[in-house]
């Protein structure tokens, strides 16, 4: 059964991006498949832009969950709103991107649970500093989006 709620998704047009690793790897799939999800959808409203952009002026900036984790280290988080017109709280954007990369973890095991997602964008618990959203093997499917 969960192959063919695989091929209608991705028959009726939805993109891959959204879909947690786990789905391609046709590994188990649990409910932090969709925290994967709501990570994705996360970090494009914070960012104003797809998960997935090809018209970008450099390749680091294609995926936005590796580009999010780029600019979170280098302390440029501004880099992730500098096209929107908006004056944008700058505690708030950390809070936001650090819980999206939290969500969008490769390892399944990373991932928060659905209610501490909420307790950490509210505010009422700590965010630890996220580690790379990719697992080693998966640079490997970046570069190949570079090429």
């Amino acid at each position: 059964m969960p192959n063919q709620a695989k091929m209608s998704m991705e028959a009726d047009g939805t993109s891959n991006g959204y879909f947690a690793p786990e789905w391609q790897k046709n590994a188990l799939i649990s409910v932090k498949a969709d925290v994967y999800s709501f990570g994705i959808v996360l970090l494009e409203t914070v960012c104003c832009r797809r998960n997935i952009e090809v018209d970008v002026s450099t390749p680091d900036e294609i995926i936005l969950s590796s580009w999010a984790y780029q600019c979170f280290v280098a302390g440029e988080l501004n880099k992730l709103v500098e096209d929107d017109d908006e004056e944008v709280e700058k505690i708030t954007l950390e809070r936001m991107v650090k819980v999206g990369l939290w969500c969008v973890q490769d390892d399944p095991g990373l991932r928060p649970l659905m209610k501490n997602v909420i307790l950490m964008l509210e505010g009422t618990m700590d965010i630890p500093l996220p580690p790379s959203p990719e697992l080693p093997l998966a640079s490997s499917r970046i570069m190949m989006l570079r090429v």
